[in-house]
């Protein structure tokens, strides 16, 4: 029995490293399931598993340890079932763009409630930042406004001038980090730029309607040179919310959950309550109206718009 790293999950079949640094080709033995949780992916990128080797280089996983945390989204648009993206990490970084394409700002306070909700730090990083006008600049100095306030560290790079990019290598260095964001926002180049033997396949946005092509089909973990692991994964569309149940929402948008105890009552759902701080503070401006929207339609659970 050894002990390993799943580095990448293509279906059934497992790519795992074990203690020594040997890689394994590895299958599930029998039906394992985890408890309490329904997932298309038993097992993950990030998971640490127990296998049998069968022969020289393949094996039979037999046990998925304990996970310190995971992102997950559901699987698909009518499906009740979720996806577990990755596990077993200390940050994940959301890549957003402005234009080229745009990422909803929707789109990024449900993928920020999901790592809230799994205590995992999520940093902002702001592509693409050597394409936009003035306007642009505009619109991505408000998006960071917003994000900045609440206590999320925002950063501003650019893949092709090579702009703060020694800065998101540093964020990189000795950590599990998983990279997400919309298909086109470039998150395959950054990877490129930082750790170059990768090599990783990229493709140019189509330009009919300045969304990106997939250009990465599986979740996969690489190691980096400089110290820490890098968990590349397919650019979402969108991201549907699983396991967080309404009376809890709020804890997730910590604007809201700062000041949710000057709430006329106990149990307000800051939604149509008299005496509400939130509504107040959303009307006073101290919270961000795109924000409450965000809480609005997650509770409405109107996730299919957004997908």
């Amino acid at each position: 029995m050894k002990s390993g790293l799943v580095l990448k999950t293509t279906g059934s079949r497992y790519t795992v490293k074990d203690d020594n640094g040997a890689i394994f080709y590895c299958s599930i033995r029998g039906k394992l399931r985890l408890k309490g949780v329904k997932t298309t992916n038993p097992i993950t990128v990030g998971d640490i598993v127990d296998f049998d080797v069968e022969n020289h280089d393949t094996g039979s996983i037999s046990r998925v340890h304990n996970r310190k945390n995971y992102i997950i989204r559901r699987s698909t648009n009518l499906s009740r079932e979720s996806h577990i993206i990755a596990a077993n990490l200390d940050q994940t970084l959301l890549i957003i763009t402005i234009d080229f394409p745009e990422t909803q700002l929707a789109f990024i306070d449900r993928y920020l409630v999901t790592s809230e909700a799994y205590s995992i730090k999520t940093i902002l990083i702001f592509n693409k930042i050597d394409l936009y006008s003035d306007e642009l600049n505009n619109k991505l100095n408000y998006y960071i406004s917003i994000y900045e306030k609440i206590g999320y560290q925002c950063i501003k790079v650019s893949a092709q001038s090579g702009e703060n990019l020694s800065i998101l290598k540093d964020i990189l260095t000795n950590r599990t980090s998983l990279i997400s964001g919309n298909s086109g926002v470039g998150k395959s180049t950054l990877i490129n730029k930082i750790e170059p033997s990768l090599n990783l396949k990229t493709e140019l946005i189509s330009s009919y309607h300045l969304m990106g092509k997939h250009t990465t089909t599986f979740s996969e973990m690489f190691e980096l040179s400089f110290g820490g692991y890098l968990i590349d994964t397919p650019g979402i569309k969108g991201f549907g919310l699983v396991e967080i149940d309404n009376s809890e929402l709020y804890h997730y948008f910590p604007e809201i959950f700062k000041i949710a105890s000057d709430c006329k009552f106990y149990n307000c759902t800051h939604i149509h309550e008299p005496g509400c701080a939130v509504i107040r503070a959303v009307d006073e401006g101290s919270i961000s109206p795109s924000r409450y929207m965000s809480y609005l339609s997650i509770h409405d659970d109107d996730n299919d718009k957004y997908r």
